[in-house]
């Protein structure tokens, strides 16, 4: 009879780190067979460094399984306390239709796809996103908008740069009116003072009064106000300026557009539309602008090209991932958006419609106007009379008795003042709230129904700007507003799509991992989702508990004393970093310290980051191995150690190398006076196993939606904390706005003040789950898989840079392997592009293409792909190697065969004539399988050239659908 298991035994069955991680024991023997090493151990030793392994463990709470994580986090959840929100400022209550939030926000097939960079698998959500440009140049009145940017308060200071970088003044000043959100105009300071950018605050009436190359104007303002547009557009083109206005969607279908007043960029928040609070993020926010500035927009823009058949397709316009190309020259480092959030309010829009939304509007209107009735019948005063959702209210003496009354009621007012509050309405707002309210103005007087007598009541906006245009005409808005056609719609836009749900993505860099459905439900938690970013802090406890112990866990994990979980993306947090190091040179009174030193590996964000805090970038080096040149990098630390700010490296690098001599590198650096900034994009091969923290890097950022796994989302929502050694601890960003932050410290980097906060529990479930056995098994098993794929694949391609560790086939990488295809493009005339469009075939995402070297596939096959994932993806790159060979024997012709043809679509297969020299099955079942399962792209490939010669980035006319 066989023993009975013990205990420990069926408890460790429900550890999660199985579930998370693909291969078990008997899958890793066989993977580490095929490499050539004795144990995950051994490969580890031969190929990290030992100069920086860790020298102690993470010090992380003990490994719990689902059920335990999610009851724990419930706890701290609990300690947010949900009041009704009238705080306004940017963040609205919303209903989320529940057949978005659970078709799109709670779906993996949206939620785990990557950002559109290959058009053929991202047709669905590109054209979700086509749906969101149109929406907001509908409603901003603008011909062009881009795919979403960050925040509001990061959209705005993007519009001043492109103000900026556009306009025809010479100015340096750059005017923003007095009642523009607060968190705006502190992210906007932060951004403008390294570019040399005065910003001059008055009210919005004196914008054109002196020279300014742009102005900024809130529209309704801060405190309610509508003001006309024109004389202000006036006034400031008088001067040269521009206008950027920052407009609130829902009142632009009631209010005129500011696009017909002048204005010459418009920027906001979609957040209204759909997506929770969340104690400040992600929401989309989004930028339009005039079309003459279009290819100096910042950020994404989808844009309608043709395919290789004729037919519409969608794809990435422009100035896409300009960082990558233009690096130091680049006009922003945006490398992610939010396209997740984007989506659901291009879905709030088109579930709705045109007239949807503005019934909507309408009833916040009217609610405002009644409540605006019932407090001047109690002898209150307001500021204006015109209001779209928000009053400002001159309350004196009792400003402070009125706020505890609402508190004690359950609701948050905003103090505008010493002696007045505002208070905002919403979709949310019910008659009952706003009883709620007058009773507590009323301060203990009897309060008759606002509503009594009432069937109707005239909104608060001037006649001269109420809003005559049409908008949102396309038939898209039109046609989806039974809940059974807005289901099929979504249905039929993510099964055009490629996501994790039915594929590994192996992007190098990228790391597409397991993002856990334990780890994404807390998300939409009232408790989380609903909570306004800036309630009371004593109403935010739970929020500071997980903020807490998140960045406690990320200290250990990457060996620094601090971090601020603020930035709101990676590209913002090598922002912040950069920022720290000014600041602190700044400190020590060595502001000329200018000088930031970039390997030619780095990612391209690094120096677009560099140039916008005002450092100026010295390329370095590097060798035929990857690594940086030492020699090189010696003498650039010589010629410019007076004015050395700092270095930035890639750790392992772009590359997929373990530089070993890092350590070296970074007490190069220090010795002439810069500090080193260690980009954490690569944590997946780090976490548990060596600590930027402790091998000499000062300051880091992370991707906790790569490395802790909060979900790509097509392109966002990331949070990418950064992360500094004890020294640096001071200049943390803060957000004063919110009454947070050292004197030391930069200014506000996000809108908020912990950011993309609603995902954060996303990294907390993961870290808590895994423990830290868990996490350093994750590490390991990255170096493993990745390896694994070198080994089998490096008879067939050739691996560029590796660590040509004797005895591992492959020649040992990091967590990542760069295929080099330039040899048989000689041999072939096949291309990486032919390649990675061929995989779709085999229902593939390709790998990463030409980064960081052109002609290349950089693949990272994630701990979370099984062995099973891992050979079938292995299995296609053979099988089209073997495609190859035909081409170089010519059995096939260089300019006829099914790569140079890929991806293949249905509808081409079913054609009645076939012209080609391959067989329809060739073509459409390379490997048996995919008679079994087969993903159908619903493009040919997409003539990128024809996009930007014809740009459109709207909806497609009519007539493309009759």
């Amino acid at each position: 009879m066989s023993a009975l298991p013990s205990f420990a035994d069926l408890e460790n069955s429900s550890e999660f780190h199985a579930r998370h991680i693909g291969p078990d024991a008997t899958d890793e023997a066989l993977m580490l067979s095929a490499i050539g090493a004795a144990s995950r151990e051994a490969l580890i030793d031969a190929i990290v460094p030992t100069s920086i392994k860790r020298a102690a463990r993470m010090e992380l709470p003990e490994a719990v399984t689902e059920a335990q994580a999610l009851a724990e986090l419930k706890a701290i959840a609990s300690r947010n306390q949900l009041l009704k929100s009238f705080i306004g400022q940017g963040y609205y209550g919303t209903l989320t239709p529940g057949v978005i939030l659970r078709n799109i926000l709670e779906n993996p097939a949206w939620y785990t796809a990557y950002t559109p960079y290959q058009a053929e698998i991202s047709q669905g959500r590109m054209e979700a996103l086509v749906n969101f440009q149109t929406m907001v140049c509908d409603l901003t009145g603008l011909a062009i908008a881009n795919a979403s940017m960050l925040d509001e308060a990061t959209a705005a200071a993007e519009a001043m740069t492109l103000a900026a970088r556009v306009g025809k003044s010479k100015s340096q000043v750059f005017f923003v009116a007095d009642d523009v959100l607060p968190q705006t105009l502190e992210v906007i300071r932060t951004r403008a003072e390294p570019l040399g950018i005065t910003v001059q605050v008055g009210a919005a009436e004196d914008a054109g009064k002196t020279e300014c190359f742009g102005a900024l104007v809130q529209y309704p303002g801060v405190n309610g106000l509508i003001r006309s547009l024109q004389p202000i557009a006036d006034a400031v083109h008088g001067q040269s300026g521009l206008l950027v206005v920052a407009a609130d969607l829902l009142a632009l279908t009631l209010i005129k557009a500011p696009g017909e007043q002048g204005a010459d960029i418009a920027v906001g928040t979609t957040q209204r539309f759909g997506m929770p609070m969340g104690a400040g993020g992600p929401h989309a926010a989004y930028m339009a602008c005039r079309d003459e500035f279009k290819r100096s927009l910042p950020g994404r823009l989808v844009g309608v090209s043709v395919d290789s058949h004729g037919k519409p397709a969608y794809r990435l316009s422009l100035q896409t991932r300009e960082q990558h190309i233009r690096r130091e020259k680049a006009t922003s480092n945006i490398c992610t958006a939010q396209v997740l959030p984007a989506v659901v309010a291009s879905m709030y829009a088109v579930y709705h419609g045109p007239q949807g939304l503005k019934r909507i509007a309408q009833r916040v209107a009217g609610y405002t106007a009644v409540l605006a009735k019932g407090l001047k019948g109690l002898g209150l005063t307001l500021a204006h009379e015109a209001a779209f959702d928000t009053l400002h209210v001159r309350t004196g003496a009792h400003t402070a008795p009125i706020m505890a009354a609402a508190v004690a009621a359950g609701m948050n007012l905003r103090r505008a003042s010493d002696d007045s509050l505002s208070l905002s309405l919403d979709e949310t707002t019910t008659r009952a709230d706003l009883q709620a309210l007058l009773t507590v103005f009323a301060e203990g007087r009897a309060v008759p129904d606002a509503f009594e007598g009432t069937t109707a009541v005239a909104a608060l906006i001037p006649a001269d700007l109420v809003r005559t245009s049409s908008f949102m005409t396309h038939p898209v808005f039109n046609r989806h507003h039974s809940e059974t056609e807005m289901l099929r719609y979504l249905r039929q836009l993510s099964d055009k799509d490629l996501a994790l749900d039915r594929t590994m993505i192996p992007l190098g860099s990228c790391t597409m991992k397991l993002n856990a459905t334990s780890e994404m439900i807390p998300i939409t938690w009232p408790e989380f989702a609903q909570v306004h970013p800036f309630a009371p802090q004593s109403q935010l406890q739970g929020y500071a508990q997980l903020d807490q112990q998140l960045t406690a866990w990320l200290c250990q994990a990457t060996g620094y004393a601090g971090v601020s979980l603020q930035p709101n993306a990676g590209s913002q947090g090598e922002y912040a970093g950069l920022l720290i190091i000014k600041a602190w040179h700044e400190s020590r009174g060595e502001a000329h310290r200018k000088i930031c030193l970039i390997p030619e590996s780095a990612h391209g964000t690094n120096p677009a980051s560099a140039q916008m805090v005002g450092m100026q970038v010295v390329v370095t080096k590097c060798d035929k191995e990857g690594n940086i040149d030492l020699a090189d990098l010696k003498a650039k630390c010589e010629q410019h150690s007076a004015n050395l700010a700092a270095i930035m490296i890639t750790y392992p690098s772009t590359y997929g190398v373990f530089d070993t001599h890092v350590k070296e590198i970074c007490a190069l650096v220090h010795e002439h006076g810069g500090r080193v900034y260690v980009d954490g994009a690569n944590m997946n091969a780090l976490v548990g196993v060596a600590a930027p923290g402790q091998f000499g890097g000062d300051v880091s950022h992370l991707n906790l939606h790569k490395t802790f796994c909060i979900p790509h989302g097509g392109g966002g929502p990331g949070v990418g904390p950064v992360c500094v050694v004890e020294d640096l601890v001071p200049f943390l960003p803060a957000h004063r706005s919110a009454g947070l932050g050292e004197k030391t410290a930069i200014g506000a980097v996000s809108a908020a003040p912990l950011g993309n906060a609603a995902v954060l529990p996303i990294s907390w479930m993961y870290i808590r789950m895994m423990g830290e056995a868990g996490l350093k098994a994750a590490t390991e098993t990255a170096i493993l898989s990745a390896n694994y794929v070198a080994a089998r694949l490096a008879g067939h391609y050739d691996i560029h840079f590796s660590g040509n560790i004797d005895g591992l086939k492959g020649g040992g990488v990091a967590h990542e392997c760069i295929l080099d295809l330039r040899p048989l493009k000689d041999t072939s005339g096949i291309s990486a592009e032919d390649v990675a469009k061929r995989l779709i075939d085999y229902g593939f995402h390709a790998p990463t293409l030409s980064f960081p070297v052109a002609g290349t596939l950089m693949v990272e096959p994630t701990e979370s792909e099984s062995k099973f994932e891992l050979d079938r993806f292995i299995a296609a790159m053979i099988q089209i190697r073997e495609e190859i060979r035909k081409v170089e024997a010519g059995s096939w012709p260089k300019e006829d065969n099914p790569l140079v043809n890929a991806p293949h679509t249905a509808e081409s297969l079913l054609k009645t004539e076939w012209t080609h020299g391959y067989s329809r099955d060739e073509a459409a079942y390379p490997v048996a399988a995919l008679r079994q399962v087969k993903y159908w792209s619903p493009v040919g490939r997409v003539d990128n050239v024809y996009g930007d010669r014809n740009l459109v980035c709207s909806c497609p006319p009519v007539s493309d659908y009759q």
